[in-house]
Protein backbone atom coordinates (compact mmCIF):
# COMPACT_ATOMS: atom_id res chain seq x y z
CA UNK A 1 0.00 0.00 0.00
CA UNK A 2 1.30 3.30 -0.83
CA UNK A 3 2.06 5.90 1.88
CA UNK A 4 -0.46 8.95 0.09
CA UNK A 5 -3.00 6.02 0.01
CA UNK A 6 -2.49 5.39 3.72
CA UNK A 7 -2.29 9.06 4.36
CA UNK A 8 -5.64 9.57 2.82
CA UNK A 9 -7.17 6.56 4.59
CA UNK A 10 -5.93 7.98 7.56
CA UNK A 11 -7.29 11.69 6.93
CA UNK A 12 -10.66 10.08 6.52
CA UNK A 13 -10.70 8.51 9.70
CA UNK A 14 -9.25 11.49 11.50
CA UNK A 15 -12.64 13.64 9.41
CA UNK A 16 -15.10 11.18 10.47
CA UNK A 17 -14.18 11.61 13.93
CA UNK A 18 -13.89 14.66 13.98
CA UNK A 19 -17.59 15.53 12.22
CA UNK A 20 -18.69 12.90 14.74
CA UNK A 21 -17.77 15.13 17.69
CA UNK A 22 -18.91 18.26 16.01
CA UNK A 23 -22.46 16.83 15.49
CA UNK A 24 -22.58 15.47 19.07
CA UNK A 25 -21.85 19.50 19.84
CA UNK A 26 -24.58 20.42 17.86
CA UNK A 27 -26.74 17.89 18.69
CA UNK A 28 -26.72 19.14 22.80
CA UNK A 29 -27.06 23.10 21.13
CA UNK A 30 -30.45 24.35 23.05
CA UNK A 31 -33.65 24.58 21.28
CA UNK A 32 -34.66 27.58 22.23
CA UNK A 33 -36.22 28.52 18.60
CA UNK A 34 -38.50 25.11 18.71
CA UNK A 35 -39.16 26.31 22.62
CA UNK A 36 -40.06 29.80 21.34
CA UNK A 37 -42.55 28.30 18.17
CA UNK A 38 -44.44 25.84 20.24
CA UNK A 39 -45.21 29.10 22.77
CA UNK A 40 -46.23 31.14 19.65
CA UNK A 41 -48.74 28.11 18.82
CA UNK A 42 -50.24 28.16 22.06
CA UNK A 43 -51.37 32.10 21.43
CA UNK A 44 -53.45 30.68 18.15
CA UNK A 45 -56.37 31.82 18.73
CA UNK A 46 -54.93 35.46 20.31
CA UNK A 47 -53.87 36.13 16.69
CA UNK A 48 -55.72 38.84 15.04
CA UNK A 49 -58.10 38.28 12.27
CA UNK A 50 -55.66 39.08 9.58
CA UNK A 51 -53.00 36.89 10.96
CA UNK A 52 -54.84 33.75 11.09
CA UNK A 53 -54.51 31.82 8.18
CA UNK A 54 -51.49 33.21 7.20
CA UNK A 55 -48.46 30.56 7.14
CA UNK A 56 -46.74 28.02 5.04
CA UNK A 57 -48.66 24.38 4.68
CA UNK A 58 -45.39 22.31 3.16
CA UNK A 59 -45.88 20.38 0.35
CA UNK A 60 -42.70 18.63 -0.31
CA UNK A 61 -42.37 16.63 -3.34
CA UNK A 62 -45.43 18.33 -4.72
CA UNK A 63 -44.78 19.49 -8.61
CA UNK A 64 -45.27 23.47 -9.18
CA UNK A 65 -47.86 24.30 -11.88
CA UNK A 66 -45.05 25.46 -14.03
CA UNK A 67 -47.40 25.92 -17.01
CA UNK A 68 -48.80 29.25 -15.16
CA UNK A 69 -47.70 32.19 -17.25
CA UNK A 70 -46.21 35.90 -15.64
CA UNK A 71 -44.07 39.34 -16.80
CA UNK A 72 -40.54 39.40 -15.85
CA UNK A 73 -38.91 42.40 -14.41
CA UNK A 74 -38.38 43.50 -18.73
CA UNK A 75 -41.79 43.04 -19.42
CA UNK A 76 -41.24 40.03 -21.11
CA UNK A 77 -44.27 37.06 -21.10
CA UNK A 78 -42.48 34.12 -19.94
CA UNK A 79 -43.71 30.36 -18.45
CA UNK A 80 -42.59 29.29 -14.77
CA UNK A 81 -41.10 26.49 -16.76
CA UNK A 82 -38.51 28.21 -18.59
CA UNK A 83 -36.42 28.75 -15.32
CA UNK A 84 -37.05 24.70 -14.87
CA UNK A 85 -34.79 23.75 -17.51
CA UNK A 86 -34.17 20.25 -16.30
CA UNK A 87 -30.43 21.27 -15.35
CA UNK A 88 -30.24 23.24 -11.63
CA UNK A 89 -32.70 23.89 -9.13
CA UNK A 90 -34.57 26.82 -8.24
CA UNK A 91 -35.65 29.21 -4.96
CA UNK A 92 -38.97 30.40 -5.57
CA UNK A 93 -40.00 33.52 -3.16
CA UNK A 94 -43.52 34.79 -3.39
CA UNK A 95 -42.96 38.66 -1.98
CA UNK A 96 -43.42 41.96 -3.46
CA UNK A 97 -42.35 45.43 -3.89
CA UNK A 98 -44.49 47.89 -2.29
CA UNK A 99 -43.96 45.83 1.07
CA UNK A 100 -43.70 48.24 3.95
CA UNK A 101 -40.94 46.16 5.47
CA UNK A 102 -41.11 42.06 5.79
CA UNK A 103 -40.37 41.30 2.00
CA UNK A 104 -37.59 43.93 2.14
CA UNK A 105 -36.28 42.31 5.48
CA UNK A 106 -36.64 38.68 3.93
CA UNK A 107 -35.11 39.48 0.30
CA UNK A 108 -32.26 41.41 2.10
CA UNK A 109 -31.21 38.64 4.37
CA UNK A 110 -31.89 36.04 1.35
CA UNK A 111 -29.31 37.96 -1.06
CA UNK A 112 -26.51 38.52 1.97
CA UNK A 113 -27.02 34.88 2.32
CA UNK A 114 -26.13 34.03 -1.32
CA UNK A 115 -23.06 36.36 -0.97
CA UNK A 116 -21.90 33.44 0.87
CA UNK A 117 -22.53 30.98 -1.09
CA UNK A 118 -19.62 28.75 -3.24
CA UNK A 119 -21.95 28.43 -6.13
CA UNK A 120 -22.68 31.17 -8.58
CA UNK A 121 -26.28 32.52 -9.36
CA UNK A 122 -27.30 31.67 -12.68
CA UNK A 123 -24.99 28.87 -13.59
CA UNK A 124 -25.32 26.73 -10.30
CA UNK A 125 -29.14 27.91 -8.92
CA UNK A 126 -31.43 30.32 -10.62
CA UNK A 127 -33.87 32.50 -8.29
CA UNK A 128 -37.93 33.48 -8.90
CA UNK A 129 -39.19 36.13 -7.09
CA UNK A 130 -43.10 36.67 -8.05
CA UNK A 131 -44.92 38.88 -6.97
CA UNK A 132 -48.12 38.97 -4.39
CA UNK A 133 -49.34 42.27 -5.80
CA UNK A 134 -51.30 41.85 -9.34
CA UNK A 135 -51.20 45.12 -9.87
CA UNK A 136 -47.37 45.92 -9.50
CA UNK A 137 -45.98 47.59 -12.37
CA UNK A 138 -43.16 45.91 -14.61
CA UNK A 139 -41.01 49.16 -13.56
CA UNK A 140 -41.53 48.63 -9.85
CA UNK A 141 -40.14 44.51 -11.09
CA UNK A 142 -37.44 46.19 -12.59
CA UNK A 143 -35.81 48.24 -9.38
CA UNK A 144 -36.77 45.28 -7.20
CA UNK A 145 -34.21 43.34 -9.46
CA UNK A 146 -31.92 45.77 -9.96
CA UNK A 147 -31.52 46.67 -5.97
CA UNK A 148 -31.37 42.95 -4.57
CA UNK A 149 -28.87 42.44 -7.72
CA UNK A 150 -26.62 44.89 -7.02
CA UNK A 151 -27.01 43.69 -3.10
CA UNK A 152 -25.55 40.15 -4.27
CA UNK A 153 -22.88 41.94 -5.74
CA UNK A 154 -21.52 38.61 -7.76
CA UNK A 155 -21.57 37.74 -11.33
CA UNK A 156 -22.77 40.02 -13.98
CA UNK A 157 -24.25 39.01 -16.84
CA UNK A 158 -25.09 35.50 -15.31
CA UNK A 159 -26.01 36.60 -12.11
CA UNK A 160 -28.53 39.42 -13.89
CA UNK A 161 -30.20 35.79 -16.05
CA UNK A 162 -29.95 34.13 -13.04
CA UNK A 163 -32.67 36.04 -10.66
CA UNK A 164 -36.00 37.22 -12.14
CA UNK A 165 -38.82 39.23 -10.71
CA UNK A 166 -42.32 38.37 -11.93
CA UNK A 167 -45.68 39.78 -11.97
CA UNK A 168 -48.80 38.01 -13.24
CA UNK A 169 -52.77 38.10 -12.80
CA UNK A 170 -54.49 37.32 -9.16
CA UNK A 171 -55.47 33.93 -10.63
CA UNK A 172 -51.95 32.88 -11.39
CA UNK A 173 -50.56 33.98 -8.18
CA UNK A 174 -53.25 32.62 -6.08
CA UNK A 175 -52.05 29.16 -8.04
CA UNK A 176 -48.36 29.57 -7.32
CA UNK A 177 -49.11 30.28 -3.26
CA UNK A 178 -51.57 27.14 -3.30
CA UNK A 179 -48.97 24.75 -5.19
CA UNK A 180 -46.38 25.91 -2.67
CA UNK A 181 -48.80 25.86 0.50
CA UNK A 182 -47.74 30.09 0.97
CA UNK A 183 -51.11 31.17 2.73
CA UNK A 184 -51.48 35.33 2.90
CA UNK A 185 -54.01 37.99 3.64
CA UNK A 186 -54.76 41.07 2.47
CA UNK A 187 -55.70 44.12 4.70
CA UNK A 188 -57.48 46.23 2.83
CA UNK A 189 -57.59 49.47 5.27
CA UNK A 190 -53.44 49.91 5.36
CA UNK A 191 -53.06 48.35 1.45
CA UNK A 192 -50.88 45.59 2.20
CA UNK A 193 -50.53 41.91 2.02
CA UNK A 194 -50.19 39.82 5.24
CA UNK A 195 -47.84 37.26 4.46
CA UNK A 196 -45.29 34.49 6.39
CA UNK A 197 -41.26 35.04 5.62
CA UNK A 198 -40.52 32.17 3.74
CA UNK A 199 -38.44 30.65 0.75
CA UNK A 200 -39.09 27.41 -1.50
CA UNK A 201 -36.41 25.20 -2.83
CA UNK A 202 -37.61 23.02 -5.82
CA UNK A 203 -35.40 20.55 -7.73
CA UNK A 204 -34.42 20.97 -11.63
CA UNK A 205 -37.93 19.12 -12.28
CA UNK A 206 -39.99 21.71 -10.33
CA UNK A 207 -40.81 19.45 -7.09
CA UNK A 208 -40.34 21.51 -4.38
CA UNK A 209 -37.70 20.00 -1.76
CA UNK A 210 -37.07 21.98 0.75
CA UNK A 211 -38.36 25.15 2.65
CA UNK A 212 -36.52 27.84 4.62
CA UNK A 213 -38.27 30.41 6.86
CA UNK A 214 -37.70 33.75 8.65
CA UNK A 215 -35.40 36.70 7.45
CA UNK A 216 -31.94 35.56 8.06
CA UNK A 217 -30.21 32.93 5.92
CA UNK A 218 -27.15 31.17 6.53
CA UNK A 219 -24.82 30.80 4.06
CA UNK A 220 -24.08 27.09 5.28
CA UNK A 221 -28.09 26.67 5.67
CA UNK A 222 -28.18 27.79 1.99
CA UNK A 223 -26.11 25.67 1.13
CA UNK A 224 -26.74 22.05 2.28
CA UNK A 225 -30.45 23.00 0.90
CA UNK A 226 -29.22 24.15 -2.69
CA UNK A 227 -27.41 20.71 -2.69
CA UNK A 228 -30.98 18.74 -1.13
CA UNK A 229 -32.84 20.40 -3.97
CA UNK A 230 -29.86 19.87 -6.80
CA UNK A 231 -30.26 16.09 -6.28
CA UNK A 232 -26.61 15.37 -7.04
CA UNK A 233 -26.01 18.25 -9.84
CA UNK A 234 -23.74 20.48 -7.34
CA UNK A 235 -21.93 20.04 -4.28
CA UNK A 236 -18.91 18.08 -3.27
CA UNK A 237 -18.19 15.16 -2.23
CA UNK A 238 -17.55 16.48 1.37
CA UNK A 239 -20.94 18.57 0.81
CA UNK A 240 -23.40 15.51 0.03
CA UNK A 241 -21.51 13.37 3.18
CA UNK A 242 -22.44 16.46 5.43
CA UNK A 243 -25.80 16.29 4.37
CA UNK A 244 -26.09 12.76 5.29
CA UNK A 245 -25.42 13.46 8.46
CA UNK A 246 -27.84 16.67 8.74
CA UNK A 247 -31.46 16.98 7.93
CA UNK A 248 -33.04 20.00 8.21
CA UNK A 249 -35.39 21.01 11.24
CA UNK A 250 -37.88 23.52 10.65
CA UNK A 251 -38.62 24.08 13.88
CA UNK A 252 -35.07 25.42 14.74
CA UNK A 253 -34.48 26.89 11.20
CA UNK A 254 -31.29 24.91 10.19
CA UNK A 255 -30.15 21.56 9.47
CA UNK A 256 -29.55 19.17 12.50
CA UNK A 257 -27.37 16.30 13.00
CA UNK A 258 -29.07 12.56 12.68
CA UNK A 259 -27.25 10.02 15.11
CA UNK A 260 -27.65 7.22 13.17
CA UNK A 261 -26.04 8.52 10.26
CA UNK A 262 -23.52 10.06 12.43
CA UNK A 263 -22.37 6.64 13.77
CA UNK A 264 -22.70 4.84 10.16
CA UNK A 265 -19.85 7.58 9.18
CA UNK A 266 -18.13 7.24 12.08
CA UNK A 267 -17.78 3.38 12.04
CA UNK A 268 -17.08 3.32 8.18
CA UNK A 269 -14.52 6.06 8.87
CA UNK A 270 -13.18 3.54 11.53
CA UNK A 271 -13.06 0.73 9.50
CA UNK A 272 -11.24 2.48 7.10
CA UNK A 273 -8.52 3.36 9.12
CA UNK A 274 -8.03 0.30 10.88
CA UNK A 275 -7.42 -1.28 7.44
CA UNK A 276 -5.05 1.25 6.53
CA UNK A 277 -2.74 0.66 9.82
CA UNK A 278 -3.13 -3.09 9.46
CA UNK A 279 -1.99 -2.50 5.88
CA UNK A 280 1.29 -0.44 7.34
CA UNK A 281 1.87 -3.20 9.28
CA UNK A 282 2.09 -5.82 7.01
CA UNK A 283 3.92 -4.11 4.80
CA UNK A 284 6.27 -3.73 6.75
CA UNK A 285 6.42 -6.88 7.93
CA UNK A 286 6.97 -7.90 4.60
CA UNK A 287 10.14 -5.73 4.30
CA UNK A 288 11.66 -7.08 7.78
CA UNK A 289 11.69 -10.57 6.48
CA UNK A 290 14.77 -11.73 3.89
CA UNK A 291 13.91 -12.91 0.97
CA UNK A 292 14.28 -16.23 -0.29
CA UNK A 293 17.64 -17.39 -2.27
Amino acid sequence: MKWASVRQLCAAWVFALLLGSFCQEASAAPTTLSTLGAAAGDRTAELPKRLQGVGVTEHLDQRLPLELTFHDETGRAVRLQDYFRGDVPVVVTLNYSNCPMLCSLVLTGFAEGLKSVDWQLGKDYRVVTVSLDPTETQARAFGSHKRYLKQYGRGGTEATNGWHFLTGSEEHIRALARAIGFSYNYNEARKEYVHPASVALATPSGHIARYLYGIDYPAKTLSLALVEASQGKIGSTLDHLVLYCFHYDASEGRYAPVARNIMKVGGAGTVLGLGAFLGLMWRSERKRKPRAE
